[in-house]
């Protein structure tokens, strides 16, 4: 091994002492930064020292395609879950996002599936869907196993007669008595409310039920489910103690859920952008609702190729002839304020002249600290404008939106706001941070492996590595340095 790759591996092993054996995510890291493989564990420390162990063979236990990925990393970053089901859908989500070349499954579109009731119906239904109603309905998910929920709707609806069906049922048509029902009452798994066979009041208490039951812990039913399946063994009932069993494993697989709020995937939700232009317009209290939004990001690594990225939104869409970055010119070292206050001393040194309009709402990434921040580069640019004698002009609406939270600071406000994570005006907000964050982060990677380039011409040609050859297995076929395949046993 050369001894550049034990430097590294030596590195990376004093790094991934550091980790907690807990629950999470991890992100391997390139040289530039750039992440090429994200996944989950139980125990952090555990799985990734199994990449850079002497005994392991990626290669044969994970593919070529892992063991190559495992020669290149550099850094580990890691994200800590509370539990492994956290850990699955924030891998999940992390993957969809960056989309790292290095990963193979879970790069689509698809989504976990929810439970949803129809609570504002007059006869609410309850459905396994992956695309619920954007108001009005009461969610539990994202599931892990859809098979599993599908299987313990199917148990529940035994129980709770509760309707699946898509009709639109109203309590006051007085037609429903003339309606025949499906077949699913014949089996008695429906009350049919479709033909008024129960009261509105009787099918909400039986819903109740159900919600209840949904959002406790269910371990009275687990233990009623335990009990009945053993004694049916024991009694060598076979076929009943196989369906309880089933049972058993479908209410289990409900724990396997996230939490609608925390675990948000924002390709189920659309967002309309004229509505979340309109509650925007409410939650900052505008006179009219706001047209232009530019979002500002900073993007750096312990100071190194920071850049400033800019995006601007027109009635809630990216308007990309207006994106700008701006490479940090004064700013040695970590500083994200001062890195706040160049860029918009940059980009708004003519709007505080009234020689340019500002945009209705300026957005930055970042929590209460970067929202100071901005404030002060304005009102340093007011000061300026104002010792020179000239009048200087005011920014209409200054906020700053927190990732972690998702709290929305606003200037002259006493505390943070925290919204509805489906709420529009959020996800609007959400929209153009993140899309802030790809375009800045994009840049600031091309800026790295500029100079990691411009490092290597620097130091001249490095004297080759000698490779040893691996010796081929009985039946494999490997490839010489011409690429022509060659057998083991080929007597070239």
């Amino acid at each position: 091994m050369p001894d550049r790759d034990q430097e590294r591996i030596a590195r990376l092993r004093r790094q991934i002492a550091q980790l907690p054996k807990t629950p999470g995510v991890y992100l391997m890291k390139d040289r530039e930064g750039v992440v090429l493989y994200v996944g989950k564990a139980r125990d952090l420390r555990a799985r990734v020292a199994s990449y850079f162990q002497d005994a392991a063979d990626l290669f044969n236990a994970r593919g070529p395609r892992i063991a190559h990925m495992a020669a290149l990393v550099v850094d580990i970053d890691f994200l800590e879950c509370e539990s492994e089901v956290d850990a699955f859908l924030k891998e999940n989500r992390l993957i969809k996002d960056i989309q790292p070349p290095y990963n193979e499954r879970q790069k689509d579109d698809k989504s976990f599936p929810y439970l949803e009731i129809t609570a504002s119906d007059d006869f609410p239904g309850v459905y396994l869907t992956r695309q619920p109603r954007p108001r009005g309905s009461k969610l539990y998910g994202p599931f892990l196993d859809p098979a599993g929920v599908r299987a313990a709707l199917h148990a529940f609806q035994k129980v709770f007669k509760f309707r699946t069906c898509t009709l639109e049922i109203s309590a006051a048509d007085e037609k429903r008595r003339f309606f025949r029902p499906c077949l699913l009452h014949a089996i008695r798994q429906c009350s049919a409310p479709c033909a008024d066979r129960i009261s509105r009041e009787a099918y909400a208490a039986d819903i109740k039920r159900l919600r209840k039951l949904l959002d406790s812990k269910r371990s009275i039913l687990l233990r009623q489910l335990r009990r009945e399946m053993e004694q049916a063994a024991a009694d060598k009932r076979y076929e009943e103690a196989a369906v309880l069993r089933d049972r058993l494993q479908a209410v289990e697989s409900l724990s396997l859920c996230g939490d609608v709020d925390a675990d948000v995937q924002p390709e189920v939700f659309f967002v309309d952008p004229t509505a979340g232009l309109g509650k925007l317009q409410a939650l900052l209290e505008l006179p009219e609702r706001p047209r232009i939004i530019e979002g500002l990001d900073i993007a750096t690594l312990h100071g190194e190729a920071s850049i400033g990225s800019l995006v601007c939104f027109i009635d809630g869409k990216p308007f990309k002839n207006s994106y700008r970055r701006y490479r940090i010119k004064t700013v040695a070292g970590v500083d994200d304020y001062a890195m706040i206050r160049e860029v918009l001393a940059r980009r708004y040194r003519y709007a505080a002249i009234a020689e340019e309009l500002y945009p209705d709402v300026i957005l930055i990434d970042g929590g209460l600290g970067q929202l100071h921040a901005a404030l002060d580069a304005f009102e340093r640019m007011r000061q300026a404008i104002e010792t020179e004698g000239q009048r200087a002009v005011k920014p209409a609406m200054v906020v700053s939106l927190a990732k972690r939270e998702e709290l929305v600071y606003v200037q002259a406000r006493a505390g943070p706001i925290k919204l509805a994570r489906n709420n529009e005006a959020l996800r609007l907000l959400q929209h153009i941070r993140d899309e802030a964050h790809r375009f800045g982060q994009h840049y600031h990677h091309v800026l790295r492996r500029k100079r990691a380039f411009d490092e290597d011409l620097a130091a001249g040609p490095q004297p080759p590595t000698k490779k040893r050859r691996r010796t081929p297995r009985k039946g494999e076929v490997v490839l010489d340095e011409d690429a022509s395949q060659v057998r083991p046993d080929d007597p070239r």
